[in-house]
């Protein structure tokens, strides 16, 4: 059945390419001939055997000489057979995972070994685990929260799955190739940047490579629940006194007619559905005692679902997001969103973060802040912020990493972009945090990518209707003083993006005081703006690269910014400084994007309280 539910995927995806951008089929078929993964959602609340820790790991630097055929294709029999203790092979091919050094896992390998730090290129692991014997009617899968960039995975000599992009999870399954007792995984990563990757090979923040986030084995029942949706009703108008729920539960291997339970146990909710013959379960039913979420209640409610001997219970909240004009409402109300860019960059330690101390160090300094809301830019993060923003009420912005140029041109990088903006929807869609789905940043204004983004803003819709959906528009420079946004892809959102650098790229600071906006209709967030200081860099307000002149720049923009009728957020760039492989002046930049509030190590700049003190006082704009 799961094969069966791939190649219609697969399909879906082949022909939407092919119908929405009337291009050429070749590359695309291509690429949907490759095996798509499991995805399981809810992972995190399933009990898993963890894999994380030390795992042996080998260079392979020819480049991918181990990896990769002549033609290509994905070479089985090399460093994926383990064959170990002794040292094996054709001369230029010995290897020895046994003997090799070790990394941790989750963790990049830029970070952890010096001899690497600016490598891309491709970095074999292995490691043994234990089996108990399997349990009757159970399947075993091998999960992966995420992989930079291309991902091929063996145990016990088999490929189990592949997986290209660097920011969501997969999942292999490997119940037939499991044995009792001694196994082992070799898992080949390759963080070679691709001009039809996603992104692509242009980017702004530090392509770090490896298993960047957690690695685990999951037994579940042989009919086992693999999606589910449950939220409040999103009717064509927000009703305070409705608190009726609806969504799906998804369930693979039960026959057309098996029930499946929802139960809410504090709202007082315990629905009955039966699945259909695609292995869905929709539902619908009315809750009590019912408390919306918001940044001021973040109220999460124990929610369990059930199928047969399957179960598993997750902490969801429930709220209405949409817009009405140029305002932004939750749950009816007006919201101005006060908050910050945030990229995975680990607090201190330095490189991908992925751990529970990560994240609360970073929503740390968002609540130090004053933010009900962060841009997790520009990729899907770990799954641990959004955990952690669903708790203390932070708004969220999840994107995808079309940043800037990508083929747009190219039906089979379409093809990957729903599937990663499937991954992303996929997992995060029972988050109550998650109000915006991004579709793109900064991206070029031509007609081929206005439609490449616009179809993929309605596939978006289609997967989750009840969300916002934005992108963050950069552009046109300032003719004079005059600032116009008529990029079409506008059409597309929900909420409008702007990405704006008035007093560091452009013009003066003092010329924003005086600047003319043109904007859509349509609420408006200004997704991106600042300026560079390095932490400790003091001088005169006119001297670059001071923390002064930092505050001097967003003090010019707040004036700037109160006279944007449609603003419903401030967005400044970025609460952290983090590394960039082209910002390289020596003793200000030393490879990092120097715009962020507070350093890489923790130190909070001026700007950092300017901001404080304004979200503080509600001062940057208003909700109406």
């Amino acid at each position: 059945m799961i094969q069966r539910h791939r190649l219609k995927l697969c399909a879906i995806f082949r022909a939407a390419a092919v119908a929405i951008l009337s291009l050429s089929t070749i590359a695309c078929v291509a690429f949907c001939q490759q095996p798509l993964q499991t995805l399981l959602v809810g992972i995190d609340r399933r009990p898993a055997a963890s894999l994380d820790g030390d795992w042996h790991y080998l260079v392979d630097q020819a480049p991918g000489r181990a990896l990769y055929n002549a033609d290509g294709s994905i070479n089985d029999n090399s460093y994926a057979m383990n064959e170990h203790p002794v040292i094996v092979g054709k001369h230029n091919e010995e290897y020895d995972f046994s003997t090799a050094p070790t990394i941790r896992v989750p963790g990049d390998w830029n970070t952890q070994v010096p001899q690497l730090f600016n490598y891309e290129g491709v970095v074999w692991y292995q490691r043994d685990f234990e089996v108990q014997p399997a349990a009757a009617n159970t399947r075993t899968f091998l999960h992966i929260g995420a992989a930079n960039y291309r991902t091929h995975v063996w145990v016990n000599r088999r490929r189990a799955c592949d997986h290209e992009g660097g920011y969501t999870p997969f999942d292999c399954e490997v119940t037939s190739v499991l044995h009792p007792g001694t196994n082992f995984v070799v898992i080949a990563v390759d963080a070679t940047r691709l001009v039809d990757g996603i992104p692509s090979v242009g980017i702004d923040w530090f392509n770090y490579g490896g298993l960047t986030r957690d690695v685990s084995l999951v037994t579940v029942p042989s009919v086992f629940i693999d999606d589910y949706d449950v939220h409040l009703e999103h009717g064509s108008q927000f009703d305070p006194a409705n608190t009726e729920l609806t969504g799906y539960v998804h369930v693979i291997g039960a026959g057309a007619g098996t029930r499946i339970t929802v139960a809410i146990p504090e709202a007082a909710v315990n629905a009955v559905a039966t699945i259909d013959a695609s292995g869905n379960a929709p539902f619908r039913v009315k809750a009590t005692h019912f408390t919306l979420w918001s940044p001021e209640t973040p109220k999460l409610y124990k929610v369990t679902l059930s199928c047969g001997e399957d179960s598993l219970t997750d902490d969801i909240g429930f709220r209405d997001i949409r817009v009405d004009g140029t305002r932004i409402l939750l749950n009816g109300k007006a919201k101005f969103l006060e908050g910050a860019n945030l990229h995975a960059e680990a607090p201190i330690r330095g490189g991908r973060a992925y751990s529970d101390v990560d994240v609360a160090t970073l929503f740390g300094y968002l609540k130090d802040l004053n933010a009900n809301f962060v841009r997790l830019a520009h990729y899907p993060h770990d799954e641990r912020m959004e955990r952690e923003a669903d708790r203390d009420g932070i708004m969220v912005w999840s994107e995808i990493p079309n940043w800037q140029h990508i083929s747009y041109e190219k039906p089979e990088v379409y093809a990957k972009d729903v599937i990663m903006l499937k991954e992303m929807i996929r997992r995060d869609r029972n988050k109550a945090s998650v109000i915006l789905w991004s579709v793109s940043n900064e991206t070029p204004n031509n007609p081929t990518r206005t439609t490449f983004l616009t179809n993929l803003a309605n596939e978006a819709r289609t997967l989750d209707p009840t969300r916002l959906i934005t992108s963050a528009i950069i552009g046109p420079r300032a003719k004079g003083l005059d600032m116009i946004n008529d990029d079409p892809l506008c059409e597309a959102l929900d909420v409008v993006g702007q990405d704006e650098y008035i007093g560091w790229y452009d013009l003066t600071p003092e010329d924003a005081d005086k600047i003319h906006w043109t904007l859509p209709q349509k609420p408006v967030l200004i997704s991106e703006f600042g300026a560079e200081a390095k932490y400790g860099n003091h001088g005169a307000p006119t001297n670059r690269w001071t923390e002064e002149q930092q505050v001097y720049v967003f003090q010019h923009q707040f004036a700037m910014l109160q006279k944007i009728p449609q603003l419903r957020g401030t967005i400044p760039w970025i609460l952290m400084d983090f590394r960039s492989p082209v910002r390289n002046i020596p003793g200000l930049q030393d490879g990092y994007n120097r715009k962020g509030l507070i350093s890489e190590d923790g130190q909070k700049k001026l700007a950092f309280r300017l901001f404080k003190d304004a979200y503080e006082k509600h001062s940057l704009g208003k909700p109406e």
